[in-house]
């Protein structure tokens, strides 16, 4: 797993996604989330609007990276 670094205090899932090179485009990162292949802290979550703060974890297709605290 590696820390991701992010501007401010909070960022939403969809773009976590993109930064972290957890996935290559957008409509990747949508497709992945609706169909619940995204987990945040060890928990499916299909909003990508969801916010994440330092610490999160998410999980896509076995590939980890932690909002860095």
């Amino acid at each position: 797993m590696r820390d991701v670094s992010i501007d401010g205090q909070m960022i939403r899932l969809g773009q976590f996604l993109k930064l972290a090179d957890l996935i290559d485009t957008g409509g990747e990162g949508k497709i992945l989330i609706a169909s619940g292949d995204v987990l945040v802290n060890g928990e499916v979550d299909t909003r990508r609007g969801r916010q994440l703060h330092p610490g999160d974890v998410v999980e896509v297709l076995g590939r980890r990276a932690r909002v860095a605290p």
